[in-house]
């Protein structure tokens, strides 16, 4: 029979990884921060069972992490919202047709908050009370950013359509 930790916590560390190497752009500072998670969470595995959101719990604890990897090589631009999928503009070709590429390359025009808020709500797929959590704001907040981001990426598509598929 499975653990707590096992069947829980461990399951996350592929969710867990993206959001480390997405912070830092980094596949081995990204392993070594989610290490440290993953050690920290074995030393409070009892605790962990008990809490109402462990998941959250482990996200927060991996920032931390994240945020001191940052903090040990002196740098402050913290989550940008890049993904591997995503490319530069002119690398997007006209007859690429990949809306992910797409949306990827204008959340890229998004304030960063939004920026955020948007790849933990649709890429990692936290909730809002995992999001609120996380980033310690209201789910106001959250609800607000998040219309926001979308409404603003509607625009970009739209414009996009509207110029043939012309990039600006």
């Amino acid at each position: 029979m499975k653990t707590f930790f096992e069947a829980y916590i461990w399951t996350l560390r592929g969710k867990l990884y993206r959001l480390a190497y997405h912070w830092l752009k980094d596949k081995e500072e990204a392993e070594d921060a989610l290490q440290e998670a993953f050690e920290k969470a074995w030393d409070k595995r009892n605790e962990l069972q008990k809490m109402k959101n462990p998941r959250g719990w482990m996200v927060r604890v991996l920032k931390n992490q994240s945020l001191q990897k940052l903090r040990e090589r002196k740098r402050w631009t913290v989550f940008q919202a890049n993904s591997e999928m995503s490319q530069e503009p002119d690398s997007i070709s006209e007859d690429s047709s990949s809306a992910i590429e797409l949306v990827f390359h204008f959340l890229k025009q998004l304030p960063e908050k939004q920026q955020e808020i948007f790849h933990l709500r649709e890429v990692e797929g936290l909730t809002y009370e995992e999001i609120a959590e996380y980033l310690e704001i209201s789910m106001d907040q959250i609800k607000v950013n998040l219309f926001r981001a979308r409404k603003k990426l509607r625009v970009f598509l739209k414009e996009y359509k509207q110029d043939g598929g012309a990039i600006k």
